[in-house]
């Protein structure tokens, strides 16, 4: 996936080969945020416009702006793998906490 980031928002960019045009689209908020130009550099700052304008608009609506993350994750997964990553966290010595942010940051990273 090719992305930007900008003041904590992250963007997935594509290029539209049938409209010759780079896309973009903010990840992790309900609204819809995108963008497009032609070159790169146009990209780069249609996507800080694109920002701004969302948290510029939020504060003139009165709207909190979504962030993208809180930090915080809770998951439901089977008990045989929740046992599995908890004998996996204390057999490295890290709490459960410590090893599942490890793991996913391991398997998010491209």
């Amino acid at each position: 996936m090719n992305s930007m980031t900008y003041n904590g928002y992250t963007a997935r960019v594509e290029f539209d080969d049938r409209d010759n045009l780079f896309v973009g689209r903010l990840l992790g908020v309900s609204d819809v945020v995108g963008f497009h130009a032609d070159t790169v550099n146009d990209l780069r700052a249609a996507f800080i416009e694109a920002v701004d304008d969302y948290l510029d608009t939020c504060a003139k609506i009165g709207k909190a702006p979504e962030k993208p993350a809180s930090g915080k994750l809770m998951l439901r997964i089977p008990q045989e793998v929740h046992r599995a990553a908890l004998m996996a966290a204390q057999a490295s010595g890290k709490s459960l906490n410590q090893w599942a942010a490890e793991t996913l940051g391991k398997a998010a990273t491209p």
